[in-house]
């Protein structure tokens, strides 16, 4: 979906003025469509996670155009996989394991998505800050798999992301989906659960499965509207 200025200064917290002027200092991400500025929203969301900027409920509602449910964040961490002490010397060889690491169908070319990957980060680091990184592609990586997932390594050593802060990695966030709709709203999700302090800590630690679930279940059930919790 294509944004507008209005759209996008509500979904930031910040005036329409904000938003021109970070345009004209070339901090956003954006396109020019017959002379009206047009935004991306999982470029928006990217960047918004690495530029630490307050971002609106808003951003983590798609147009429903399906009646399949939206993933919830500690189903897609559940079926993706936590994982511990990843090897890897450098971004390529990282990005290598975490795909041979993934539960994927044999159809799937692991071969391409690792390119993708890395092609990925040549355009810019998914490094949002303090150890923790999000890689994927421009376009949401879509597969032919049965539901959204989101893969969590924690490396076995750290590793230069030339994250924005310049600290190295050592934990990454691999989301994959079956459909963009799907990878729009993980992608959501987790920018919003990163900036709770709590669930921020246990990644950072590299707690336990169990301990990293509990807080990502309690954070997609805060973010449940009321009537889903009436009797």
């Amino acid at each position: 979906m294509q944004l507008g200025v209005r759209d996008i200064a509500g979904m930031l917290n910040v005036s329409e003025k904000t938003i021109y002027r970070w345009i004209k200092q070339k901090k956003l991400p954006t396109y020019r469509v017959n002379d009206q500025y047009r935004f991306n929203r999982a470029e928006i969301l990217e960047w918004a996670t690495a530029s630490r900027v307050n971002i609106s409920p808003d951003l983590m509602t798609e147009p429903h155009t399906t009646d399949q449910p939206l993933p919830r964040l500690d189903h897609a961490l559940q079926s993706g996989g936590i994982h511990y002490r990843l090897s890897g010397t450098d971004k390529v060889s990282v990005l290598q394991a975490v795909v041979q690491t993934m539960h994927l169908p044999e159809e799937v070319d692991r071969s391409f998505l690792h390119q993708v990957l890395v092609a990925r980060e040549s355009l810019g680091s998914t490094g949002i800050g303090d150890g923790i990184a999000i890689p994927h592609v421009r376009n949401p990586i879509v597969l032919h798999i049965q539901r959204p997932v989101i893969v969590l390594c924690f490396l076995e050593h750290p590793i230069d992301f030339d994250s924005l802060d310049g600290h190295p990695v050592s934990a990454l966030f691999t989301l994959v989906s079956p459909t963009v709709r799907g990878h729009l709203h993980l992608l959501s999700k987790l920018s919003f659960a990163l900036r709770d302090p709590e669930f921020k800590a246990v990644i950072t630690n590299q707690g336990s499965r169990q301990d990293i679930l509990f807080h990502a279940t309690r954070i997609e059930d805060k973010l449940l509207p009321a009537r889903e919790h009436s009797p």
